[in-house]
């Protein structure tokens, strides 16, 4: 018969010593376990957003910060206009359309700035000319002509002013020397800037598919993880059902064992008893004639006229006879007959194995869930529709590639533009350069024009002193002034050009860039062209505040939540693994172990059992062995009668007769020791046999009784109770399996809400962008400006008292015997020559 080996001898008569509501509660309480599989374990997913973190530039506190405060108050009166947002959207969107009287009403600050500037330009080169032609004719710094009181005085406040405005002067100079370099040193880290912002732009933009798709192939941790437990699934479930019915199986088992050992000693007893009471009956039927010989014998004996003291001796021997009579009692033949070849399964063995097989369980299962598992491999390996479309369907897939392209395009492009902007800036650092010393050497001149002038002074008290100190001092002073008058033009025009464009950077671009208002600019509807719509070159369906954006990408947001995915993509559409787990479902119900041909006991085991339930062992009448047995197997003592004979004989007064009562005496020791004693062991014998059997027989059919009863019972219950136990394995199984795969889904969502393409990048651009125009380039450029606008109009009141001041240090016109040819040549120093007063 084909056995199932697996589950044969573990399952044989569970119900044997234990009731079947205990095995029901037991497999009951196992079904809502699910200690045998767990908890999913953490899955250690890396992280798909990778750094782009921008280092935010700033410019550190120092000594120009002032300078560069009063700037910005300065541009604040001059251009005291909001930041012109319907000027802007014209020019945006109708170029042509565009007024000049509203640029021009707009830029009022700076047209009056460039009537001051025209008027500057046009007057000073005029008084300079008008100046040189004074000079020429003598009327214009000569010299004192009379001394008076008040000219000490005179001269005092003039020397002052003049040194006031040197000092003024110095001080602007040296500023604008150092917001020059400065500048110049900015704009070098500046320019370098734009292509690192335009790289790291690049990255937010092309990472994002990239990001998306590491997102994706991220599945295959939780796939290798099931597909690593799926491998001992059915091992560890053939535990479960190994460890749920162990403590029964081994306990059965020991019940079929001795019930398998009573069976067989019950065999051996009544085997024993047949054949006891078979000899006892053959020893009854020779002991019969041999008895009743001596007996008859004897009493021929005792009974002669000559025998002494026989009288007692003689009712002893008419005792002499079989006390217990076996052929009385009932045959054992009908019972040995059905059971006949009985047992013939050798229990032990069959426990022993049975035993072994059932240790086997966890393996054997195994190997009948290894098609099931192979299915379920090919189910788990494939990937999940949702997920192979995550970032083919990301909005803004085609316009990643698009913008990364853009942005490449416009950072190659740019360096040649960037490298210009280098050049240019380094003219434009030499040209100021030019300018700031041109305006330190009127300084030098005017510094060296007071010295000389004061030294001059103080000798002038001597009579032996010579004027040509203070005459020198006088000519660097007219120098200065020359000088003034030169730098003045190219001073305004470059001052004019930086101011105009600088100034315009600060109030229309950085003061509003700072307060945001460029941004609400841009978030309202209409003011930018739809070529410039933010949502639509993102193909978003609803249109994003660009403030906003800018605060939350600041404080690290993600692209999900700045650019408000969840209208425009269905992020659960992709991470909904329903259908993929349904069939992961499907085929874990489907998972079974075959026990139809399951067979509780062995058909040898079967049908031994039946011929002992069916033998009538119970009913032989063992009473009637017990009677017998009791009853001595010769009624009179024979060895103690035959002790009696050997003294009677020697009491006999006839010699003859006493030989022959000692001869009778030895035949009956002979007796006992060749018949009775053998047939009192027999009777000893089956006593033992009998009463084991008489005390065993009834308790062996009720527990034959049982096994069989249960046997069948269990027999249609235990595929019920492992399909049960099955069941509920295979439901833990999928709930630990599912959370793999949902630990997967929400670090999905995190990732890809929180994490992916976080736009920091895109406001610290901005940041730094600010940072480098405003406060690295348009902050110097415009401190250069306008200390360089300081020292332009205060070269005019350094040309006023230079002029005056000069006439102090000439020698006074009364004193001069005699003049030399200074006169005629306006800003040669001559060769000193002595003076006749």
């Amino acid at each position: 018969m084909t056995r199932v080996p697996g589950l044969l001898a573990p399952l044989l008569g569970l119900g044997l010593g234990l009731g079947l509501g205990l095995i029901l509660s037991s497999l009951g309480a196992g079904a809502a376990d699910c200690r045998s599989f767990g908890r999913a374990e953490r899955l250690a997913f890396a992280p798909a957003a990778r750094v782009r973190w921008l280092a935010p530039r700033g410019r550190p506190p120092g000594p120009l910060n002032p300078l560069y405060g009063t700037v910005r108050r300065f541009l604040s009166v001059v251009q005291f206009n909001p930041f012109p947002a319907e000027l802007v959207k014209t020019l945006l969107n109708e170029p042509s359309s565009v007024k000049v009287d509203e640029v021009v009403r707009y830029e009022a600050g700076y047209v009056v700035c460039a009537v001051i500037a025209g008027l500057y330009l046009l007057l000073v080169p005029i008084a300079g000319l008008c100046f040189c032609c004074c000079r020429c004719r003598r009327r214009c710094g000569g010299r004192v002509k009379t001394q008076h009181k008040a000219m000490a005085c005179e001269r005092g406040t003039l020397m002052a002013f003049l040194l006031l405005t040197t000092l003024v002067l110095l001080i602007g100079v040296v500023c604008a020397f150092v917001t020059n370099q400065h500048m110049h040193e900015q704009m070098a880290p500046g320019v370098e800037a734009v292509p690192e912002t335009l790289l790291s732009l690049r990255g937010l933009v092309s990472d994002v598919p990239q990001e998306l798709q590491a997102v994706a192939q991220q599945f295959s941790l939780p796939q290798k993880r099931v597909l690593e437990e799926l491998d001992g699934v059915g091992k560890s479930i053939g535990s479960t059902i190994y460890t749920q019915l162990k403590s029964t199986v081994y306990e059965v088992l020991t019940s079929v064992n001795s019930l398998g050992q009573a069976l067989q000693l019950s065999m051996d007893h009544l085997q024993a008893l047949n054949a006891t009471l078979v000899e006892l009956r053959e020893g009854q039927r020779d002991l019969e004639p041999a008895v009743r010989e001596h007996r008859e014998h004897l009493l021929t004996l005792l009974q002669e006229p000559g025998c002494q003291d026989c009288t007692e001796a003689q009712s002893r021997a008419r005792a002499l006879e079989l006390g217990a009579d076996f052929d009385q009692v009932s045959p054992v033949d009908d019972v040995l007959h059905r059971l006949k070849g009985v047992p013939e399964a050798n229990f032990s063995s069959m426990v022993q194995e049975e035993n072994s097989t059932f240790n086997a369980l966890p393996l054997l299962a195994a190997l009948q869930t290894a098609n099931m598992v192979k299915e379920l491999k090919e189910v788990i390996a494939q990937k999940p529709e949702g997920l192979r479309t995550l970032a083919e369907e990301f909005p803004g897939w085609e316009a990643a590639s698009r913008w990364s392209q853009t942005l490449e395009e416009v950072e190659q492009s740019s360096r040649p533009y960037l490298k210009e902007v280098q050049r240019y800036e380094k003219y434009r650092w030499i040209l100021g350069c030019v300018l700031c010393s041109a305006v330190l050497l009127v300084v030098v001149c005017n510094l060296l024009g007071l010295n000389l002038g004061i030294w001059g002074l103080a000798a002038r008290e001597d009579p032996g002193h010579s004027e040509a100190k203070g005459e020198a001092g006088a000519r660097f002073l007219m120098m200065g002034v020359g000088f003034s008058f030169l730098l003045a033009a190219p001073l305004i025009l470059l001052v004019f050009a930086t101011f105009l464009v600088g100034g315009n950077v600060q109030t229309l671009v950085c003061r509003s860039w700072e307060s945001r208002e460029l941004y609400k600019f841009a978030d309202t509807p209409g003011n930018l062209p739809p070529s410039m719509n933010l949502s639509q070159l993102l193909g978003l369906k609803k249109n994003i505040s660009i403030l906003l954006a800018y605060q939350q990408c600041k404080e690290g947001a993600a692209l999900w939540s700045v650019l408000q995915l969840n209208d425009s993509y269905d992020l659960e559409k992709h991470l909904n693994i329903s259908q993929y787990t349904a069939k992961l479902q499907q085929e874990l119900q489907n998972l079974k172990i075959d026990m139809k041909n399951l067979d509780l006991l062995s058909p040898a085991a079967h049908r031994d059992l039946e011929a002992l339930q069916s033998s009538g062992l119970e009913n032989i009448h063992y009473s009637t062995f017990l009677d017998q047995i009791q009853k001595p197997v010769v009624n009179t003592n024979v060895e103690k009668l035959a002790q009696e004979l050997e003294g009677l004989a020697r009491t006999q007064g006839s010699s003859v007769l006493g030989q022959q009562l000692q001869e009778e005496a030895q035949g009956l020791k002979n007796l006992y020791q060749e018949k009775v004693l053998p047939q009192q062991s027999l009777v000893a014998n089956l006593n033992l046999t009998v009463r084991a059997l008489a005390s065993s027989a009834p308790n062996l059919q009720t527990e034959t009784s049982r096994v069989l009863d249960n046997v069948t019972y269990l027999k249609g219950q235990l595929p019920t109770w492992a399909t049960s136990i099955l069941r509920n394995e295979s439901e833990c199984f999928l709930t630990r399996e599912m959370g793999y795969f949902s630990q997967y889904v929400a670090w999905v969502r995190e990732e890809v809400t929180q994490h992916i393409a976080t736009c920091q990048p895109l406001s610290r651009a901005l940041d730094n962008g600010r940072v480098v125009l405003c406060d690295m380039i348009a902050d110097p450029w415009n401190a250069f400006w306008f200390c360089l606008a300081w020292c332009t109009f205060f070269l005019i009141p350094s040309i006023i008292f230079a002029v005056k001041t000069s006439k102090y240090f000439r020698p006074i016109w009364k004193r001069l015997s005699s003049t030399s040819s200074e006169e005629t040549q306006l800003f040669h120093i001559p060769r000193v020559t002595s003076l006749k007063l």
